[in-house]
């Protein structure tokens, strides 16, 4: 089969990027695939961490991607359709996260239908985290010109069938990541991290933005006694001047350890590895990405009960969910976790890979495209 994917793609980084290089490296092992990126992704004043890019330091994987379309500009719009469409795709693949980019992905999926091409989109979110005046919209015009969904929680199924009742879709939860290092001895993270070797560590990782809910982590911090240490390890979206403030207020500056900024991938282990449990307090989720990368290193997940977080975690026993998002439920919670046999849940995250791989994710998308296919009579 010959695919086109369509999404973003190295030089740039991130969990998106990182997304789809593994789904990338498993389809070409059997299917002639093209990957396709932007020339421009944000415009650099909408961008609000320090780069959209890999650093000559960052270890990443080099997809050979070709980069085709500005997010922001129309006329690059009927180009990068005009040049996937020499490729002459069976199916085009698009990740689909925020509204922002419904106006150009919209556009090229618009345009390839006419020429039966199957268009496929994994959806992160279908009602945005941070809601903005246009969104549905917007989300609606990129929902109207795909053929079927891969949907990778219940809060995003339903959700999509708010928009489009219709949908053909499959549903398959957020794989583990397998590219980063191997886990390293907890000792020797900790050293390295320069933090304390003895305590109950907890962390929080990944892009820091307020719906992931840190001030209640932070205020958590207060509650809980001196055994207990933080590690913040991600770049901030914004400042993080309002969490120093917090930390100085809550007196708990000798509790947390700050790496505020872009953690590059050959850094992860020692990070996953030094940690006891990590802490996801967010306020609003779909599913996350964080828990794939948590479940490479068998690190069970505290997360609050907000959008399909739960679906992750509780059927498997891989960790525990905060009922109430408010501080004083997450500080029971953490509580409870290390009053119990925490040895259960890596042995539980181990069943749990077995499941949801990348090869099973791209089972689904070509049992979706086969579906598809099928109802079109495409050949």
């Amino acid at each position: 089969m010959k695919i086109a994917f369509l999404s973003t793609f190295y030089p740039f980084r991130g969990g998106i990027a990182q997304f789809n290089a593994s789904l990338y490296r498993i389809f070409e092992q059997n299917n002639e695939i093209q990957a396709y990126t932007f020339t421009r992704q944000y415009p650099s004043s909408l961008f609000p961490g320090t780069s959209q890019y890999v650093s000559d330091k960052d270890n990443v994987d080099r997809i050979p991607s070709k980069a085709i379309l500005d997010s922001i500009n129309p006329i690059s719009y009927s180009r990068s359709a005009k040049k996937i469409l020499e490729f002459k795709p069976d199916m085009l693949i698009t990740k689909y996260w925020m509204p922002f980019f419904a106006p150009s992905l919209g556009t090229v999926s618009k345009t390839l239908k006419k020429y039966n091409v199957v268009n496929i989109s994994i959806l992160d979110n279908v009602i945005p985290h941070e809601k903005r005046l246009g969104d549905i919209a917007l989300t609606q015009y990129f929902l109207r010109h795909q053929h079927g969904f891969v949907v990778m929680s219940n809060t995003v199924r339903d959700d999509l069938l708010k928009l489009r009742p219709d949908a053909i879709f499959e549903e398959h939860p957020h794989p583990i990541y397998n590219h980063f290092s191997v886990k390293i001895s907890k000792e020797e993270a900790r050293k390295n991290l320069n933090i304390p070797i003895n305590k109950k560590v907890l962390l929080f990782f990944g892009f820091i933005r307020d719906y992931k809910g840190l001030d209640l982590l932070l205020k958590s911090m207060k509650m809980l006694s001196d055994e207990y240490h933080l590690v913040i390890a991600g770049e901030v979206y914004g400042s993080f001047g309002k969490y120093d403030d917090l930390i100085s207020r809550l007196h708990i500056q000798n509790k947390v350890s700050k790496f505020v900024h872009y953690i590059d991938d050959r850094d992860v282990p020692k990070y996953f590895s030094a940690a006891d449990v990590c802490v996801l307090p967010y306020k609003s989720a779909t599913q996350s990405g964080i828990v794939g990368i948590c479940y490479q290193y068998n690190l069970p997940v505290i997360a609050t009960n907000t959008g399909s977080l739960k679906e992750m975690i509780e059927p498997f026993n891989t960790g525990l969910i905060v009922d109430e998002i408010d501080y004083k439920s997450l500080t029971n919670t953490i509580q409870k976790f290390f009053a119990s046999n925490m040895g259960n849940y890596a042995q539980n995250i181990e069943q749990y890979k077995e499941k949801y791989s990348w090869v099973n994710l791209s089972y689904s998308i070509l049992n979706l495209y086969s579906k598809i296919a099928l109802e079109l009579n495409v050949k």
